[in-house]
C-alpha cells in the first residue's frame, strides 16, 4: 500500500517499461463469460424504463461490461422528449413526435454527482506524486479558508464525507464569485469531524486544494491527467450540445429560474459556479464511462496510458473509499457485498465497477426531464443484480 501522507511515487505515467493493458472491445457477452439471455432481457428492460407516459427516465443507455469486453452497450428513449413541465398537471408538455431527439448509445449524459469520482482520482493522483497528503490539514494549502484551517479538516475526511460540513451551501443566491469564495472560506463544520454526512461542499473544498496546488484549473486537471490520456473524447465539463436535456428548472421545485436545460450544467451550485466544480459538471457518454472503469479495474492502466499506479487504485477503493460509495444495496444490488465500488448521480446516473468479478455497469438515463421528483434507485438495483446473475460461476 502507499504511504498515507504524501504517498509513495512510482513511474510517471506513461513511463517507458509500462505494460499496456487491453483497451475495451465490444464483443458477445460469452466471450465475457456472461450469459447471453439474462443480458438480452436486460437490455429489453432498458427500453421498458423509457416508456409509458410516465417512465422512469424520458431516456437511458445501459454499457456493461466484464474484462476488456464490452457486452451490451443500448439505448432507449429520448434525449429530448418535453418543451416544458406543467406544475398544475403534474406532467411534461411533449413535444411533437418529430421534433423529439432519440438518445443514441453516444448521447452524452449530465453525470451530475458522478463528478465526484473524477476529483477523487485527480486528487489521489496529486498523492501519488507527492503533492498532497491524505491526512494533511487542508489549511495547510488553504490557510485563507479560516473555518477548514480553525477547525483541522484533513484532505482524507473531504474525500470521505467524515467532514462534518453540510450537505449544501445555497452558492447559487450569491451575488457573484466574490461572494461565492467568501462563503467557502467561512464555512465551518456543521457536525462533529468523522461521522459520516454526504456533502457536495467536501469536493468544492478539496476542488479549491487541487487548483491552489497545482495553479490549474480543475476542467484542466480532469483532462489532462484521466480523459486525454484514457481517450475519453466525450466527457467533458459544459456546455455540451447534444447532451440529454434535463430539467425545466423553475421554483419552487428548483432552485433557480432557468427553463428547460440542454448541455448545461443541471445543479444549481455548479452552474453559480461557472460549471466546473467538484462535485457536479461533466458530461459524458457510457461508452466513455466504460473506459473509465476498465481503467480502474485494470490497476489504473488502459492501454499503454496510465491514470493511477495499482497501489493507488486499492488506496482509492479501499474501506471506506476515496470519493466511490462501496458496497450499497440500494444501487449495487447484488453486485454489493464483496468491495463493488461506484457512485450515483442526481440527474439519474450512475456507475458500479466490481472487482471480485472484473464487472462494470454503467446506467446514464435524464430521470429529471423534465422535473425533478423523488429518486427512485431500484432499477439501478435490479440492473446491477442482473448482472450480477449473469456472471457465469458466481
Amino acid at each position: 500500500m502507499p504511504t498515507l501522507e504524501g504517498g509513495r511515487r512510482r513511474r510517471g505515467r506513461g513511463g517507458s517499461g509500462q505494460l499496456s493493458a487491453p483497451r475495451l472491445r465490444s464483443d458477445v457477452p460469452e466471450r465475457a463469460g456472461l450469459d447471453p439471455d439474462r443480458l438480452r432481457r436486460l437490455a429489453a428492460t432498458v427500453h421498458g424504463l423509457t416508456a409509458g407516459d410516465r417512465p422512469w427516465a424520458a431516456g437511458a443507455v445501459l454499457a456493461v461490461g466484464r474484462g476488456p469486453v464490452l457486452a451490451v452497450e443500448e439505448a432507449a428513449g429520448w434525449a429530448v422528449r418535453y418543451a416544458a413541465y406543467d406544475p398544475r398537471g403534474g406532467a411534461g408538455v411533449e413535444l411533437p413526435a418529430a421534433a423529439r431527439v432519440p438518445v443514441t448509445a453516444g448521447t452524452p449524459f449530465d453525470l451530475a454527482s458522478l463528478t465526484k469520482l473524477f476529483t477523487a482520482v485527480a486528487a489521489v493522483q496529486q498523492i501519488e506524486r507527492g503533492t498532497l497528503g491524505i491526512d494533511a490539514e487542508v489549511g495547510g494549502y488553504l490557510p485563507d479558508f479560516r473555518a477548514a484551517a480553525a477547525h483541522r479538516l484533513t484532505v482524507r475526511q473531504l474525500l470521505t464525507h467524515t467532514s462534518g460540513l453540510r450537505p449544501e451551501l445555497p452558492l447559487y443566491d450569491c451575488a457573484d464569485d466574490a461572494e461565492r469564495l467568501a462563503r467557502l472560506r467561512a464555512e465551518a463544520p456543521a457536525g462533529a469531524a468523522g461521522t459520516y454526512r454526504y456533502s457536495d461542499v467536501n469536493m468544492l473544498l478539496l476542488q479549491q486544494v487541487l487548483e491552489r496546488i497545482t495553479g490549474r484549473a480543475l476542467d484542466v486537471l480532469v483532462h489532462e491527467g484521466i480523459t486525454r490520456p484514457l481517450g475519453m473524447t466525450a466527457t467533458c465539463f459544459g456546455p455540451c450540445p447534444g447532451a440529454a436535456a434535463t430539467e425545466d428548472q423553475r421554483r419552487p421545485w428548483a432552485k433557480a429560474d432557468r427553463g428547460m436545460l440542454r448541455g448545461v450544467v443541471h445543479d444549481e451550485n455548479a452552474w453559480a459556479l461557472g460549471g466546473v466544480a467538484g462535485h457536479a459538471g461533466l458530461f459524458s457518454t457510457a461508452r466513455d464511462l466504460a473506459v473509465f472503469c476498465r481503467a480502474l479495474l485494470a490497476g489504473g492502466s488502459y492501454g499503454p496510458a496510465r491514470i493511477l499506479g495499482p497501489d493507488f487504485v486499492e488506496l482509492l477503493l479501499t474501506p471506506p473509499g476515496l470519493g466511490f460509495a462501496l458496497d450499497q444495496p440500494w444501487f449495487m444490488g447484488e453486485l454489493a457485498g464483496r468491495g463493488a465500488a461506484g457512485h450515483t448521480g442526481f440527474t439519474g446516473t450512475s456507475l458500479i465497477l466490481d472487482r471480485a468479478t472484473d464487472t462494470f455497469v454503467v446506467l446514464l438515463a435524464n430521470t429529471v426531464h423534465p422535473c425533478r421528483r423523488p429518486p427512485d434507485s431500484r432499477p439501478r438495483a435490479a440492473t446491477a443484480t442482473e448482472v450480477a446473475r449473469a456472471v457465469r460461476g458466481r
